[in-house]
């Protein structure tokens, strides 16, 4: 008969001597052995309640066991007890108390972050920029990282927005893309770190790397255009004030001139008239010492004045009684010539002839003068 053939009375899956190895009795065994560790005793029987309070306990110790945590060197482990702070563990193999007693949360605090940025805004002098920038940025405090702020990187990227606004908000554009581009990220790294640190967020911003500060691309052509625009102004700007600069300096010296004619011809006058006044005196008291002598001089002096300045015809008046002819006109424009050449103060003298007979008329007449 074979081994395994019914009837011949052997397990083919015991060996010989050996009982059966029954899995039932197996978790028994095991049952009792726990029991008498855990103070149970030898009350559990096979199919009771032992079994259950094993399985509960077997439970708890995995319970108990999920409370282990490992916080690495860079790492700051944040504990809460029922969702409230509690303590801040270091790096480690730590344990806390499981879900949902207290809860942890793992915050990297070397780690550096990056967090791009870009916008577009307008400047000191109204020009509308492109700016593109990178904010890279450590979680320094976990506690107010987790705690103090809702959406800690939106946060972030709000006062990233509002401290580049009162940057570029406050500089030119001519700055912002010249000597002042280096200086864009530091001072709004320092007004974006004072915001945060204000509002207890917990992060430190490491650096800021400026990308790009340009035109946007739609409004290249209107920015060319005000550009020129404003160049145009500065240059009008500067031709009125050089005209002003060369007109108002020539100005004032024309009326400087005019008040130094305007004094000279005041201090002329003057001087005119006190020597006016002066020579009257003198002549006055000359005139109460001598009378006729001095009217005869003020009366030779005066005919002397009027002749000087007018043209003469001397005509010898002893001549005969025949009719002279006078070419007045004549005589007029050829003193008229010569005074244009000549002083005005000399005299146009013409001699006036009537033939031989008048001037034998002229002997006769002062051989009948003598006579008489």
């Amino acid at each position: 008969m074979a081994w395994n053939d019914s009837g011949n009375g052997k397990d083919p899956w015991k060996r010989d001597g050996e009982r059966p190895n029954d899995l039932d009795q197996i978790v028994q065994n095991w049952q009792r052995r726990l029991g008498k560790i855990l103070g149970g005793g030898s009350k559990s029987q096979p199919g009771g309640g032992g079994g259950g309070y094993v399985l509960f306990i077997l439970l708890l110790i995995a319970w108990l066991f999920t409370g282990l945590y490992r916080v690495d060197q860079a790492e700051r482990g944040v504990v809460q007890r029922f969702g409230a702070y509690t303590v801040t563990t270091l790096p480690g193999l730590r344990w806390h108390l499981p879900f949902p007693i207290e809860s942890v949360d793992v915050v990297n605090i070397e780690e550096v972050r990056d967090s791009k940025f870009r916008t577009e805004m307008l400047t000191s002098d109204e020009a509308y920029v492109f700016i593109d920038m990178t904010v890279q940025y450590r979680r320094s405090d976990p506690v107010k990282y987790l705690f103090e702020v809702e959406e800690p990187e939106v946060i972030l990227g709000n006062v990233t927005e509002s401290a580049l606004r009162g940057v570029v908000g406050t500089s030119t554009l001519a700055e912002l893309i010249g000597e002042q581009r280096e200086q864009i990220p530091a001072r709004t790294m320092q007004e974006l770190q004072a915001t945060l640190e204000a509002y207890g967020a917990g992060i430190t911003v490491t650096s800021i790397n400026l990308e790009k500060v340009d035109y946007p691309e739609a409004v290249q052509e209107a920015v060319d255009d005000t550009q020129k625009a404003l160049n145009d102004a500065r240059r009008y700007q500067l031709e009125a004030e050089t005209f002003a600069n060369d007109i108002v300096p020539r100005a004032r010296g024309t009326a400087q001139r005019v008040l130094q004619d305007a004094e000279a011809y005041r201090d002329k006058v003057i001087a005119d008239a006190e020597g006016q006044s002066q020579r009257f005196l003198a002549l006055l008291a000359e005139y109460r010492r001598a009378p006729r002598v001095t009217r005869d001089r003020l009366y030779i002096e005066a005919i002397e004045e009027v002749y000087a300045n007018s043209n003469k015809v001397i005509v010898d008046s002893d001549s005969s009684g025949n009719l002279m002819y006078l070419p007045l006109d004549k005589l007029m424009q050829n003193s008229a010539g010569r005074g244009s050449t000549a002083d005005s103060g000399r005299s146009a003298t013409a001699p006036v002839t009537t033939g031989s007979e008048n001037s034998t008329g002229s002997d006769d007449s002062r051989q009948r003068r003598q006579r008489q």
